[in-house]
């Protein structure tokens, strides 16, 4: 076996970075941002587009052409994908490929061998193209694996802080990585992916807790009941990430509670932010799995990449 073959096998064994395509702007951004999340982790990059075709290659060569035309779309959407990312990054094992099966399922399917999953976000329009809407949210509520969502747009320079002359630049220090802590429960999956980012991006970790007291508070003693609730707030969210800035001595950490309303207060915060990374708890509703107010609202407002992080 050759040198070439035996770090292909190797690269192979790794979990992937996934990332869903559909050929719209916002996949296309979140390609180029899972490429280069691979290219720091060392691991390869797999672009999957779903196809809800047949299943039997055979009997799609005999359809008629109209009929095929379609397929053929997504086959040429999935090759200039896979051309661009392997021309912007020659360093990234890239494979790719189209799935005979729904979006739901075949993301569903994918996130159980990747590390990572990442999906175009179109905002206050809905998540993107064919992942849209309903489909985007449920992969989000059902994975059992970090999702990232990234907006049309976002490029590498986004991810760093603008030069001493205000301009885009790839050479500054990234920019912050911002955690939303619930410092009242258990949350090291979230803050293990929060500050292995950081790490990754040598760049500061911003948490931040929001609490607020409860309906009533009023008087004279209001202003004592604050100062108590502010300080224990502090401590709560500072003892959660102490044990993580043990492991990771080399990142910065800046930590704040802050006594407001959660979703403005995060969308506010994210402002600046290079990644902004929320918390998702196994929860059903009526109708099954669902992501929750919190990650449901960053998802329409937040502009930077949104993770989403699975964790008890």
């Amino acid at each position: 076996m050759t040198r070439t073959s035996r770090l292909r096998e190797a690269i192979t064994m790794l979990k992937p970075i996934v990332v869903g395509l559909d050929g719209s702007r916002e996949s296309l951004a979140a390609a180029d941002w899972a490429a280069r999340t691979a290219l720091r982790r060392g691991l390869p990059l797999r672009i999957v587009q779903a196809w809800e075709g047949s299943s039997v290659p055979e009997f799609a060569a005999a359809q008629p052409p109209d009929l095929t035309a379609p397929q053929y779309g997504v086959r040429r959407t999935l090759r200039h994908a896979l051309d661009r990312i392997t021309e912007r990054y020659p360093h990234v094992y890239v494979s790719a490929e189209q799935l005979r099966t729904p979006a739901l399922p075949g993301l569903l399917s994918e996130a159980e061998d990747a590390e990572l999953l990442v999906l175009g976000n179109r905002g206050l329009s809905g998540v993107s193209g064919l992942f849209s809407g309903s489909v985007a949210l449920a992969v989000v509520a059902r994975a059992h694996l970090p999702v990232v969502l990234v907006r049309a747009g976002v490029t590498a320079s986004d991810e760093h802080r603008a030069d001493r002359k205000g301009l885009p630049s790839t050479r500054t220090p990234c920019r912050d990585v911002l955690v939303a802590v619930d410092a009242q429960r258990p949350c090291d999956g979230l803050l293990a992916f929060a500050f292995d980012e950081a790490a990754q991006r040598s760049a500061t970790l911003r948490a931040v807790h929001i609490w607020h007291l409860p309906y009533g508070t009023s008087g004279l003693a209001a202003a004592d009941v604050y100062d108590v609730a502010q300080e224990s707030a502090q401590c709560a969210l500072d003892a959660r990430l102490r044990p993580w800035q043990d492991k990771h001595p080399t990142v910065t950490v800046r930590s704040a509670a802050v006594h407001a309303r959660t979703v403005h207060e995060i969308v506010h915060a994210a402002q600046g932010a290079g990644l902004l990374v929320v918390g998702r708890r196994p929860r059903l509703a009526g109708t099954g799995p669902h992501t929750g107010p919190v990650t449901h609202a960053v998802l329409h407002h937040v502009t930077c990449p949104v993770a989403v992080v699975p964790h008890d």
